[in-house]
């Protein structure tokens, strides 16, 4: 997300996913993204007629995230076999 927001300057970053996709959905959640809606019939995937979940981040909530992810990904929040030692939640 940092490359999106600060290299490329993007104002707005989306994550889309099948709406029946519950492991992404919980992944976009979260990562901090905010729930947009839903796109009915948005694609057709192996012949069945497939909702899309939107998902959104903007650049003024990506600036509210960064400090929470370089605590988690900082070196300090990992024991020696690579284990983290709090959630991104909890940074």
């Amino acid at each position: 997300m940092q490359y999106v927001f600060e290299t490329l300057h993007y104002r707005r970053y989306e994550w889309r996913c099948d709406s029946l996709n519950q492991p992404s959905i919980n992944a976009a959640k979260w990562l901090g993204f905010q729930f947009e809606g839903i796109l009915r019939r948005a694609a057709i995937n192996k012949g069945r007629n497939e909702d899309t979940a939107s998902f959104s981040m903007l650049e003024e909530e990506w600036r509210a995230m960064k400090p929470k992810f370089k605590r988690w990904l900082s070196p300090d929040n990992f024991d020696a076999t690579g284990r983290q030692l709090r959630s991104l939640q909890d940074c």
